[in-house]
C-alpha cells in the first residue's frame, strides 16, 4: 500500500529538528523507520509532516558516565548489543537488544525510535522500566528529564510533549551481585514478543534480597511485576520462587489478538517470570 501524503524535512540540528516538529501537531520523527514505515504503509499514521534525524551525529553513542550508561538515541540494536560500556554497565539492556527482531532490523533499527513509539509489545521498554531508566527529551527550549514509570503513557503513547525529541536514555548501574535475564515468547524471530520478562535479581547469602521484574505485552504499557517483587525478598531459590513468581499477572491486562487471548498471557508471564529469574539468579 501506498502511504499517504507528507512532506519531508531534514534538519541540520536537533534544535531544527525540534522546531520543526513543534510547528506541525500532526509531524513525525523519522529516526531507523523499522516501526514507523510499516506504519506508514499500511497508513495505520498520517503524519503531515516527516522530520528526519538520522543524520545528527549528536544523538548517536554509548557513554559511560560513571554512576550510570548514557545511550544516544540514534544508537542502533546492533550497537547497543554490542558495546563493551552496556554489556559491562547494565547487561540486561544488551541481552533485550539481541532480541529485537533480526540482524537486518538490529542494524536500522533505533534504541531511542524503539521506545519512543511506545509499543508494549516492544523488547526494550519493559527493560528500561524494570532498571529506572530516565530518558532525557530535547526541545528547543533546552532538555527535560523523565522518568521510566511516567513515560510510558499508553498504547503508542509516551509523555513526550509537542516539539519535543528523545536524546537519550540514561540507564543507572546497579553494580555488584545482580544477575539478569530476558526471557521472551514469540512466534518467529521478526515477531513481537506474545509475552516477555525482563529480570534483574541481587542474591545475598543464598536468598534474593531484591528483584526488578518488567513485562512486556501484558497491557497498554510496559509494567512492573511489583507484586512478584515484594514475595521474590529474602526467598531461598525453590519452590518459593515458583510461588513468588504465579503473582507476576496479578494487576495486568493482556490484550486479545490472534495470537493469544488474555489468560495464555496470564499464564505465560507466570511460567517466563519463574524462568527468567532463576536464570537472573543463577539457577538452573
Amino acid at each position: 500500500m501506498i502511504p499517504a501524503q507528507f512532506d519531508y524535512v531534514r534538519p541540520g540540528s536537533l534544535t531544527e529538528a525540534c522546531r520543526e516538529l513543534g510547528s506541525d501537531e500532526d509531524a513525525k520523527v523519522l529516526a531507523g523507520g523499522q516501526s514507523l514505515l510499516p506504519f506508514l504503509r499500511l497508513r495505520l499514521a498520517y503524519p503531515s509532516k516527516l522530520v528526519d534525524i538520522g543524520r545528527l551525529a549528536g544523538l548517536r553513542g554509548v557513554h559511560d558516565r560513571g554512576d550510570h550508561v548514557y545511550i544516544g538515541a540514534m544508537t542502533t540494536h546492533d550497537e547497543v548489543m554490542r558495546s563493551p560500556v552496556v554489556t559491562a554497565g547494565c547487561p540486561l539492556v544488551a541481552l533485550a537488544a539481541a532480541h529485537v527482531a533480526d540482524p537486518a532490523i538490529r542494524h536500522r533499527g533505533t534504541f531511542g525510535g524503539s521506545l519512543a513509539h511506545a509499543d508494549p509489545a516492544g523488547d526494550l521498554p519493559a527493560v528500561v522500566l524494570a532498571l529506572d531508566g530516565v530518558f532525557v527529551a530535547a526541545s528547543a527550549d533546552g532538555e527535560r528529564e523523565i522518568p521510566a514509570a511516567e513515560f510510558f503513557v499508553d498504547y503508542l503513547e509516551s509523555s513526550l510533549r509537542q516539539g519535543e525529541i528523545l536524546a537519550g536514555v540514561r540507564i543507572p548501574k546497579l553494580g555488584e551481585g545482580w544477575g539478569f535475564h530476558y526471557e521472551k515468547f514469540h512466534r518467529t524471530a521478526q515477531a513481537w514478543a506474545i509475552v516477555g520478562v525482563a529480570a534483574a535479581v541481587r542474591r545475598s547469602n543464598g536468598s534474593i534480597s531484591e528483584a526488578r521484574i518488567g513485562l512486556t505485552n501484558m497491557g497498554p504499557t510496559p509494567l512492573r511485576a511489583r507484586a512478584t517483587e515484594s514475595a521474590l525478598e529474602g526467598v531461598e531459590l525453590g519452590d518459593q520462587v515458583r510461588r513468588a513468581c504465579a503473582e507476576a499477572a496479578a494487576d495486568t491486562s493482556p490484550p486479545a489478538d490472534l495470537h493469544a487471548q488474555p489468560d495464555y498471557r496470564r499464564h505465560l508471564a507466570k511460567v517466563l517470570t519463574d524462568r527468567a529469574v532463576r536464570a537472573a539468579a543463577g539457577s538452573p
